[in-house]
């Protein structure tokens, strides 16, 4: 897991293991290879800029999907002070898919947040395991109904106790096995998108890694929407895609493409509201100045949002919703 690669990222894997060969054999051999490892550091810069500065849709999708990549729980603990984590739908039983609870925001490291005052938050999102064992536990980050559940009852105690709602949206989608059709995973997302709408507090939801068709919306329904940079948001993942529109999954780079899924199109399109930088090469290389941009973006948003009154912010996340999308009626001859 440590040196895990993807595909486009192994010529930077070839040249760190001939600069750390150099290395060892400097200190092992005592001789003076200063020089060398200077140019060796300077082309593995190179490369990584190059490489990193002109990635593909399809190249961050990989990205998004990258098993070291921080994850809901690793975002959690990065970003709060405090958190409670509660558990079960009070209807059926606990999905270890969907996490969420009570937390303190960590200080803003841009100044909001801080001389004494504390943002207490209902925060909430999907969860993938990092091992075998731990995604069957977690069912690959794909909640089942009670999933959903899970998260509306923490969001009606966040508009109970008026506490702002942030959300962390990281799903290939929701489960689609029997089990969940049989517990009526389709109702329970679009109870919450009904009830999303409604919420009488601010709410920020944040794709960190996959945001994939409605099991990504189920908690999405948001005053502002954040997504980090390698992160994307769409209705069907491209291999989905690929399979209805080329009948072969193997077109997933063509149909990653064709969606305009990435971040940049998103803002373009009114999709998402900020776009959240990271660092070069993904948020796996270094997740604590990942979670600092995070914290500070969230902060900004929630500041914004608090200032108006409950009915022009439910006015505002409405209207948000109806600019989405386009169509055009033929006109008549």
């Amino acid at each position: 897991m440590k040196d895990f690669k993807l595909e486009f990222e192994k010529p930077l894997h070839d040249l760190e293991r001939q600069l750390a060969h150099l290395q060892k054999q400097a200190a092992e051999q005592k001789i003076d290879l200063s020089e060398e490892i200077r140019g060796m550091e300077a082309k593995l810069e190179k490369t990584r800029k190059e490489i990193y500065s002109g990635l593909t849709v399809w190249q961050r999708v990989q990205l998004s999907r990258h098993p070291r990549r921080p994850h809901t729980l690793d975002t959690i603990q990065a970003i709060t002070d405090e958190f409670w984590e509660l558990h079960g739908d009070r209807l059926f039983q606990d999905d270890h898919a969907m996490v969420g609870g009570l937390a303190t925001l960590k200080p803003d490291p841009q100044g909001h947040g801080k001389n004494g005052h504390a943002i207490r938050v209902v925060i909430l999102g999907q969860q993938k395991g990092r091992d075998t064992k731990q995604n069957l536990m977690r069912n690959f980050g794909m909640p089942h109904p009670e999933g959903y559940r899970k998260a509306l009852r923490l969001m009606r105690m966040a508009h109970k106790f008026r506490l702002p709602i942030v959300t962390l949206i990281d799903t290939p989608g929701a489960y689609p096995g029997i089990g969940a059709e049989e517990r009526h995973i389709a109702e329970a997302i679009a109870v919450n998108l009904r009830e999303m709408t409604l919420f009488e507090v601010p709410i920020v939801a944040i794709v960190i890694g996959e945001g994939g068709s409605g099991g990504a919306l189920g908690i999405g329904v948001a005053d502002s929407v954040l997504i980090l940079e390698n992160a994307y948001y769409s209705v069907i993942s491209p291999e989905g895609c690929a399979a209805i529109l080329w009948k072969d999954r193997s077109h997933a780079a063509r149909a990653a493409e064709a969606l305009r899924l990435s971040a940049r199109d998103l803002l373009e399109h009114g999709m998402v509201d900020v776009i959240v930088p990271e660092p070069l090469g993904g948020a796996q290389r270094d997740p604590e100045v990942t979670s600092k941009n995070l914290l500070g973006a969230i902060h900004t948003e929630l500041k914004k949002l608090r200032e108006f009154p409950v009915r022009e912010l439910l006015n505002r996340r409405y209207e948000r919703y109806r600019r989405i999308g386009k169509f055009e009626e033929p006109s008549e001859k």
